[in-house]
């Protein structure tokens, strides 16, 4: 970051520009961390833990599919809760609108440790887990749009992207986070401890970073956009319904664009964890320690499209990573062999690694697609709806094509997702 403290230290009140340039990138990292690391202990719980202890015994299958169910309804939130955020965010401003999504999704990933299991109640179990599911959704609704906009609006120039791609970086970070947590209490603790209490730490240690988290943003001030945007006329007294009615065309191609990381991301994740251990019997320990080993790529590929992003433009490093996904999916089965873990290492390497590139530039490329008076509502919007179409049905969808067709289906699927992000950029988005 050398050249932005240069081109800070250079300017009039450069020292003070710089420590605010540095508490943003900070503030911006924490939170999409602490608020990805919640979300993601979850997906963890859910493809390891959550089909046995809270839905009725059937098969592991079905089980397994109605923990994939629970964890998809955090992704009906998430629309709900960027349109309520992304309101306060576009009238009163970032920062509190910001805290407030940390402390929702916090508290309800902290219940999660105390809930009693379907064994104890019965089908409240089930229910109590659903609500806390939907409230950590409705909190995460609001946190990624936020983030991007602390972060792009505080950019100097030329550094838009790489400011943009600080939020993006929580995801390998809360999901080393998550799944390293995981992985070390598998190894400490026996089967049984696991599944009676040992499951639960990982939710409760969520409440140390959000209190972490919201230090760190309440010593922020507004963004500059937005003050600016202010200034300059009243905010719009429904910002939800000027988005969708006079930016119809960049919400559309917003969506459309962030299918292929979600799919890559939560197939890559949630689902090759639970196909791995339920289906192919591979050991939990193996599974997460190579998922752990493979998220770095995706950090890799984040920082090098956010760099690429600067150089040339956004638009091209999101193509880019979309139509690699398409040749990728034809390949993607050929790495789930229990008998060969490093196979399975390489292909969700790569397909992370893809994902960097169809994920690291979002921050400034959606957000740049909106005026800061919609700002917040509109980057939200389009990347949680797209998060539905990728995300929420990824890991269901893929559960019955593997029933049913076989893995290589899955990999077709991720082709898919990739074809409908390059169709929105191609055809929807202004470079």
């Amino acid at each position: 970051m050398s050249g932005l403290t240069d081109s800070a230290s250079a300017q009039p009140g450069g020292l003070a520009a710089m420590v605010q340039h540095k508490r943003v990138l900070v503030a911006s990292l924490a939170g999409t961390t602490i608020e990805f690391y919640d979300f993601y202990v979850y997906a963890t719980a859910a493809s390891i833990v959550f089909g046995p202890l809270f839905f009725p015994a059937s098969s592991p299958a079905a089980q397994l599919l109605s923990a994939y169910a629970s964890f998809a309804l955090a992704f009906l939130a998430r629309p709900l809760g960027a349109a309520v955020f992304g309101h306060f965010g576009d009238r009163i401003g970032r920062k509190s609108t910001l805290v407030a999504s940390l402390l929702l999704m916090g508290a309800s990933t902290f219940l999660i440790a105390f809930l009693p299991t379907y064994a104890m109640i019965g089908w409240w179990a089930p229910l109590l887990l659903c609500i806390l599911r939907f409230g950590q959704g409705f909190g995460l609704g609001g946190e990624w749009g936020g983030a991007a906009l602390l972060a792009v609006e505080n950019a100097p120039p030329g550094w838009r992207a790489r400011f943009g791609m600080m939020p993006q970086l929580g995801a390998p970070l809360g999901f080393i986070a998550a799944n390293g947590l995981f992985l070390l209490l598998g190894l400490w603790l026996s089967e049984a401890d696991f599944l009676n209490w040992g499951w639960r730490l990982p939710f409760v240690f969520s409440a140390l970073l959000v209190i972490i988290g919201l230090w760190v943003r309440l010593r922020l001030s507004e963004t500059p956009e937005f003050k600016a945007a202010l200034a300059e006329k009243p905010p719009a007294a429904v910002p939800l319904a000027e988005l969708l009615t006079q930016h119809v065309r960049q919400t559309i191609a917003g969506t459309f664009a962030v299918v292929a990381c979600f799919a890559l991301f939560y197939i890559s994740t949630a689902f090759a964890l639970g196909y791995a251990t339920t289906m192919l019997g591979m050991p939990r320990e193996e599974v997460l320690a190579i998922q752990l080993a493979a998220i770095v790529m995706l950090a890799l590929g984040i920082v090098l499209a956010g760099w690429w992003s600067d150089k040339t433009s956004a638009h091209r490093a999101l193509v880019a990573g979309c139509a690699a996904t398409i040749p990728l999916g034809f390949v993607f089965g050929i790495g789930f062999d229990a008998a060969q873990p490093a196979l399975l290492f390489i292909v969700l390497a790569v397909a992370l690694f893809i994902m960097g590139f169809a994920y690291g530039p979002l921050g400034e490329w959606l957000t740049s697609l909106f005026p800061a008076r919609v700002r917040y509502s509109g980057s939200s919007f389009a990347f949680n709806v797209g998060g539905i179409l990728g995300g929420a049905l990824a890991p269901i969808v893929a559960q019955y094509l593997v029933s049913s067709h076989g893995i290589g289906s899955v990999g077709l699927y991720l082709s898919a997702a990739g074809m409908v992000s390059l169709i929105g950029l191609v055809l929807l988005a202004r470079d």
